[in-house]
């Protein structure tokens, strides 16, 4: 009996979707329209095409068909980086990294996007899916209008930072819902969960955070056939990252300043439970003492034959520890 080959989601040659698109229509393509445009480009169209790593078959497509410098196959085999874009042959190379569809605050999976911009078409490589090109299909599939290559690409970007903004929403209403806690009195999130927090935001703004240097770059050489109009969207998708990023930044010192009123709170009532130990250790010594003198098997022993003798030994030890607990108490007492 044959088994049936494990496509990772996509078809044979490892693309998942593809789209040929003009003037803000789309309309799909399978792999072998993909091959045939790209050997006969039409003027005024791009395509769209956006392939699964996951399946060996993908890179391999890519070669025949594709014609993409060594530059981005370079990049695939690389480590995980910061978000970038570069010029490369006099085409744009992004390597963006994005969390993974269905994305949690709690488990905080992220994964990259490799993309591959040139006037006629954009080609898009992942290896798990992503929540920002999950979004960009479906702006897609429902008529978004994308003028050109570089638009899509902007498009992406500023969809990228919209994840970004429900995420820090939520962490904002996890420590809101905490700070709310520690001004009750009640707080029942301990301070562990709001550094697990702080990591995962760190590692977000870490990876997430494009490299300013290579936009820098891009944005003040880009290639000739970026239009005047791209170029400024792109420069405003790039500000609306940078905004997104910063208030990330603020709520990370948010969650430190709560970190440290935390741990304030737990010091100044171990010191509060220390010092009532103390007390109760001191005032039990005045009765330690008397009992361990008058426990001794000696003759001597002082109202041993006095008829109340008990009494006056109880007294005197009340008397005695009552003082010693109005003179702690004072001494505590704010001058």
């Amino acid at each position: 009996m044959a088994t049936p080959a494990f496509n990772y989601g996509s078809d044979v040659s490892g693309l998942v979707w593809g789209f040929l698109l003009e003037d803000g229509a789309a309309t799909p393509l399978d792999a072998q329209d993909a091959a045939h445009w790209l050997r006969a480009p039409a003027a005024g169209q791009f395509v769209w095409l956006h392939f699964n790593l996951s399946n060996a078959a993908s890179e391999r497509w890519l070669r025949a068909h594709a014609g993409l410098p060594d530059e981005f196959y370079e990049t695939l085999h690389q480590g995980s980086r910061s978000t970038r874009i570069e010029v490369a042959d006099d085409a744009l190379i992004a390597v963006v990294n994005d969390v993974l569809h269905n994305f949690s605050v709690d488990t905080a999976e992220i994964s990259t996007l490799w993309v591959h911009v040139t006037p006629r078409g954009v080609i898009t490589a992942r290896r798990k899916p992503l929540e920002s090109i999950e979004r960009l299909r479906q702006d897609v599939l429902q008529g978004a209008p994308l003028r050109s290559s570089v638009e899509l690409l902007v498009h992406l970007l500023r969809d990228q930072a919209d994840v970004l903004v429900n995420i820090v929403r939520d962490a904002v209403a996890r420590v809101d819902a905490t700070e709310d806690q520690l001004l009750a009195g009640r707080l029942t999130r301990r301070r562990e969960d709001l550094g697990a927090l702080r990591r995962v935001l760190v590692r977000l703004q870490r990876l997430l955070a494009p490299e300013p240097a290579a936009l820098f770059r891009l944005l003040q050489r880009p290639p000739a056939w970026v239009a005047p109009d791209d170029r400024q969207e792109l420069r405003q998708s790039t500000e609306e990252f940078t905004v997104v990023l910063s208030d990330l930044a603020a709520l990370q010192e948010r969650i430190k300043l709560l970190q440290e009123e935390i741990a304030a709170q737990v010091n100044e009532d171990n010191n509060r439970s220390l010092f009532l130990l103390t007390i109760v250790t001191v005032m039990a010594l005045p009765i330690n003492l008397i009992a361990g003198l008058l426990g001794m098997n000696v003759g001597g022993v002082p109202l041993s034959q006095h008829p109340h003798g008990f009494w006056v030994v109880l007294l005197f030890t009340a008397l005695v520890t009552g003082a010693l607990a109005w003179l702690l108490l004072r001494l505590q007492r704010p001058r």
